[in-house]
């Protein structure tokens, strides 16, 4: 896991911290998972290219802390339907690069791909992602990300779990 971070965190420690995010993604566990969000922590997916908000555009999400724990929590249900088939993943992080660092807040830049194996069918997405990171008293933590999909204006496949 991350370690306390106290000057502007280097390339390793948001290398370090997005692999976690992902090996927690790859588990499927989202407990894990959310540990690593600011308590003010949001995730969107843009449903247009290049789209400016999520606040004045329909998105294909845009959660909050409290939707991240709603999705938690309903994906560990018992009676799930998502517990009908297991949820396998494999994520791939590549072109890390930091694109800006202002006070405590650092974006990061890279791209991704994601097999998500549920249901007896293999879906692949790719895409870039944008995280802002901030340091807190146990580390680097995400305060912000942004799935944008390569094919986000498409038809897609039922989206299971976080990408």
């Amino acid at each position: 896991m991350t370690n306390v971070i106290t000057s502007n965190p280097t390339i390793r420690d948001i290398e370090e911290l997005l692999y976690d995010e992902a090996a927690f993604l790859d588990k499927a566990d989202l407990d894990g998972w959310i540990e690593l969000y600011t308590d003010d922590g949001t995730y969107w997916m843009p449903v247009l290219p290049d789209q400016e908000d999520p606040v004045n555009h329909i998105s294909l999400f845009y959660d909050d802390r409290v939707l991240m724990e709603i999705r938690r929590r309903n994906l560990k249900h018992p009676r799930a339907a998502s517990k009908d088939y297991p949820i396998r993943c494999s994520h791939i992080i590549s072109n890390i690069r930091v694109t800006e660092q202002v006070d405590e807040i650092t974006t990061v830049e890279s791209n991704f791909h994601c097999l998500v194996y549920y249901n007896d069918r293999q879906t692949t997405y790719g895409g870039t992602y944008r995280h802002e990171l901030v340091r807190s008293d146990s580390g680097l933590k995400i305060r912000h990300k942004r799935v944008d999909l390569i094919n986000c204006d498409a038809a897609l496949n039922t989206i299971i779990i976080y990408l």
